[in-house]
């Protein structure tokens, strides 16, 4: 059954935390930037049959507290903290796109926290995109002022080219007294995405020893061949899913016919 519930991490700061249900070996679910935990529902009903489905609100995100710092490292030891303080041994880590650079980043800091981690569409190195990310996405979120009228409203506004991102982004908002806003503040997010093009985390690979599986969106993010150098990097498995976007859970059925194996061979 799904609860919340919260967790104070070791520099102070509180997250929020949902239960999906399940029992046993914990399976931690990792959202993206300016998402929540909540967002992988649909997908965490199904992952229940394999552990205890846990999703963590990233600090600024969700119903999580707004405090920095907001660095790659600071956020994996966030997941580190809730992993140590529900006690069920190592988990499976289940990251997307922000969330799976921190799956990874936990890994290599804290291999005893770690049995094995699912990278959705995300890399390791953007720091040859020169700050572009940053600025398509202040322009972006420039260009859509809150508040919205209505969830529908927040569905139009994300939802070009792929409709599926505008239903994700509406579930990421909170109603105030003149109407829905972003759970995220735009500020924080860019500074959490001004690290990535400053910081390169291909170290990180060479010291994560457990099984990885790295799911590549056809339409990625991701600099054309960087998950793939990554997968031979890591002696990983890499999976390019025809017809999906950056959202390649939104495709529940392509997105767990890869990762339930994965978890059956991480027991």
């Amino acid at each position: 059954m799904e609860g919340r519930r919260s967790v104070r991490t070791s520099d102070g700061t509180y997250l929020a935390v949902v239960e999906f249900g399940g029992g046993g070996p914990p399976v931690l679910l990792l959202h993206g930037l300016m998402g929540r935990a909540t967002t992988w529902w649909s997908v965490a009903r199904r992952l229940t049959d394999h552990g205890r489905v846990l999703g963590l609100d990233a600090r600024g995100h969700g119903r999580s507290q707004a405090a920095g710092p907001w660095t790659t490292d600071r956020m994996a030891d966030d997941a580190a903290d809730l992993l140590e303080q529900a006690g069920a041994g190592p988990a499976v880590v289940i990251g997307h796109s922000m969330g799976g650079l921190h799956a990874l980043a936990l890994a290599a800091r804290r291999p005893d926290l770690v049995r094995g981690v699912v990278v959705e569409d995300m890399a390791v190195d953007l720091t040859g995109l020169a700050g572009r990310p940053v600025a398509d996405m202040a322009a972006w979120f420039g260009a859509v002022p809150q508040p919205f009228a209505c969830r529908e409203a927040v569905r139009e506004a994300f939802g070009y080219p792929r409709r599926e991102l505008g239903d994700y982004m509406a579930e990421c908002v909170e109603e105030r007294a003149d109407g829905l806003h972003l759970l995220t503040r735009v500020r924080d997010a860019l500074e959490i995405a001004t690290g990535w093009t400053r910081e390169a985390r291909w170290a990180d690979l060479d010291a994560v020893g457990c099984p990885v599986l790295l799911v590549e969106a056809e339409e990625s993010v991701a600099p054309a061949g960087q998950m793939a150098a990554m997968a031979e990097r890591l002696g990983a498995e890499h999976h390019v899913l025809p017809g999906t976007g950056h959202l390649v859970h939104a495709d529940e059925k392509a997105f767990l016919g890869v990762v339930e194996p994965f978890l059956t061979r991480c027991r």
